[in-house]
């Protein structure tokens, strides 16, 4: 589907005789949000917007002012292919708004829009290519893998070819262009990776995949699932993202005469993300769990610093090939796919154009294995740490101006909020390790 405009839309329902509109957003922490509405109410609800109580929203309003208004972009018109062609189904993505009309300060769509207008203030288009990696389990009771494979493992290891492939078919009938996907390097986890689009775009189709993922997997009596770390002993899931900025048709990052192929513009944003990593690690990695795939020797990035053929860092700079100029990017591989694609790319983005802004130094790349230097060796070098816990890098977001500018009062305020509980619920909670390593001792 190509819908641009509200006629677009309401054409093509009446054309596909579809039978129902799902419409989407997300909560504040990303998790997907639908309300379906009857062909009928389209109309209404393309124009006007359809009225929803945002009180039981995670993040959303408060009791006493629970009315919202979720306003589809037609532009996210989509058939979902999971649906049956005999009564078809279409989804809109929605902007949140206030029953005034304004746009709602708690809707994570509205965050990145903010900081996209800011960019374009600038001159700049902001593309984002993020890579997803996931596992596939037997159900959802406990981490069950399908298979024994590795990393670009063939079938008969890779066990989860076809169900990859009919994933990889219903995404592009949504407008998701696939560049790879193959088997990971853990046990039944996978990689599905999208061609690289402007960030709003992107985060959409972020969402579309999750769910796409989900959605076939659950057909095929399959459980997926994007936590970040489900086996303790073996590699998490990650979503390392690839960012680049554009001026018209140029990459504002590549120059030429330049030893790494980096421009001025391009060297302060790598810096922009190193200075205020910290600050955003609590929305790149949400979850209590995000901190037990942020550990060494899992490929996993701790180490704040820059390389192009170092895989330890936190960034890297893909190797310039002739010819492919508008290639040119940096790959932040912090993130995981459990995130709200919409506020992780808006801080990332936002660290990026800070630096550019006040001109951030960038320090020479880091080519060496972190992993595998002394405390010392790296002190020396200026080589920080992520926070190491859900409540340290909650404690570094909380002090961070550049991130509540960016969020807003309202989400930064609601996500803190709900991350200082999630934290206090696993700091009180008795595991399974603590009975099997201190009961029969103590």
């Amino acid at each position: 589907m190509n819908c641009k405009t509200v006629e677009d839309v309401l054409k093509c329902v009446k054309d596909q005789n579809v039978s129902f509109i799902q419409l989407w957003f997300t909560d504040v922490l990303g998790m997907l949000k639908s309300f379906s509405i009857r062909p009928s109410e389209l109309d209404e609800g393309m124009t006007e917007g359809m009225g929803f109580d945002g009180s039981s929203i995670e993040g959303f309003s408060r009791i006493e002012e629970s009315d919202m208004i979720a306003k589809p972009d037609p532009t996210t018109f989509q058939l979902l292919p999971w649906r049956p062609d005999e009564q078809p189904v279409a989804r809109m993505f929605c902007d949140i708004l206030q029953p005034d009309g304004s746009p709602y300060p708690g809707d994570p769509r509205y965050v990145l829009k903010r900081v996209l207008a800011k960019a374009a203030e600038k001159g700049y288009i902001s593309y984002l290519g993020p890579e997803l990696e996931y596992f596939y389990f037997a159900n959802n009771e406990a981490p069950e893998v399908l298979d024994k494979g590795g990393y670009f493992d063939a079938p008969p290891l890779d066990v989860a070819n076809d169900l990859r492939r009919e994933t990889i078919f219903a995404l592009e009938k949504l407008g998701v262009r696939i560049e790879y996907s193959h088997h990971e390097v853990a046990d039944s986890q996978h990689e599905i990776d999208m061609r690289y689009d402007e960030a709003m775009k992107m985060a959409d189709k972020t969402m579309t995949l999750r769910a796409t993922v989900k959605a076939i997997a659950m057909m095929n009596g399959i459980y997926a699932t994007f936590m970040p770390k489900p086996i303790f002993g073996i590699n998490g899931s990650g979503m390392h993202t690839h960012q680049s900025l554009f001026k018209g048709t140029k990459n504002a990052f590549y120059d030429a005469n330049d030893k790494y192929h980096l421009s001025a513009e391009g060297k302060s944003y790598i810096a922009g993300l190193l200075k205020h990593a910290r600050e955003i690690t609590a929305i790149c990695s949400q979850w209590v769990n995000s901190y037990k795939r942020l550990v060494p020797g899992y490929e996993a990035p701790v180490y704040v610093s820059w390389a192009r053929r170092n895989r330890s860092a936190l960034v890297r700079v893909p190797m310039y090939k002739p010819g492919k100029e508008a290639a040119t990017r940096c790959e932040y591989r912090a993130p995981d796919p459990a995130c709200n694609p919409y506020l992780a790319f808006a801080v990332m983005i936002a660290a990026g154009l800070k630096g550019i802004e006040n001109k951030y130094p960038l320090p020479e790349p880091v080519e060496e294995d972190i992993y595998h230097m002394s405390e010392k060796d790296r002190k020396k070098k200026g080589i920080a740490e992520l926070p190491g816990s859900l409540d340290e890098a909650v404690k570094e977001l909380e002090k961070s101006a550049l991130i509540k500018e960016t969020l807003g009062d309202h989400i930064f305020t609601k996500f803190i909020e709900n991350k200082k509980i999630e934290w206090d619920r696993y700091r009180m909670h008795v595991s399974q390790y603590e009975i099997d390593r201190y009961l029969p001792i103590l």
